[in-house]
């Protein structure tokens, strides 16, 4: 389960999330919507340790994601695809975190068939990898430790139809089995044929939530934005 309390940061005098809350539960796909700049990334780097909250708190399996032994058997986090040495093959990356996640190097190879990197993509260097292909590697390096939650940040960036489509389904079986997935995105037509719950954040706040079909029903929710010149 991941559990976001009260979560605020702010940078200075600019408030870039503000009073944040939302829960995660096991078995669901959790999507987080919002515009570029309403406070995702922010919220996600604060739940993944990245950075420390203003004030509020964000707990994955109960605890603070800092305070896990282990933290990638736990949770699996993609937040940015970009971010790998760009001097190793794929799997040269996945086996420096299968030895240090201490787990088996078989592994390896079992995930890079999971999200669709065949024995010569493995091969090449992450620095002439297409933005798709890092972020199957990046999935695949979530995926690695077995964890029972995913934190995903626009993972869909730089796959095609077809990519997008699996990437769907790969979530999808993963909740089903039990799994927790918090999945951002700014388009809603991506995470809502996945997603069972919906979290809206604007402006650093939170300004709906709820399960899917309840806010996307007709004569549903209605957000108005507290500047309506903006």
């Amino acid at each position: 389960m991941i559990v976001v309390d009260q979560l605020t940061k702010r940078y200075g005098r600019h408030t870039a999330v503000d009073d944040v809350s939302f829960r995660c539960e096991p078995g669901t796909v959790t999507g987080f919507l919002g515009p570029n700049g309403a406070g995702k990334s922010t919220t996600m780097r604060m739940l993944c340790g990245l950075s420390t909250p203003t004030s509020g708190t964000a707990t994955v399996a109960g605890h603070p994601y800092r305070r896990l032994p282990n933290p990638g058997r736990v949770v699996g986090v993609l937040l940015d695809a970009s971010a790998q040495h760009a001097g190793r093959s794929g799997r040269e990356a996945l086996a420096v975190a299968a030895a240090t996640m201490g787990v088996d190097r078989r592994a390896v190879g079992e995930v890079l068939d999971r999200v669709g990197l065949n024995a010569v993509a493995a091969r090449r260097r992450v620095g002439a990898y297409s933005l798709g292909m890092r972020q199957r590697l990046g999935l695949a390096h979530a995926l690695l430790g077995d964890p029972r939650v995913l934190v995903l940040d626009e993972p869909a960036n730089g796959l095609d139809p077809e990519g997008i489509f699996w990437m769907r389904g790969l979530l999808r079986d993963f909740a089903d089995r039990g799994g927790t997935v918090l999945l951002s995105s700014h388009l809603l037509r991506e995470v809502e044929a996945v997603a069972d719950r919906l979290v809206v954040i604007g402006g650093g706040r939170v300004v709906a939530q709820g399960d899917k079909e309840e806010l996307l029903a007709d004569g549903g929710t209605l957000v108005r934005a507290r500047d309506r010149g903006a």
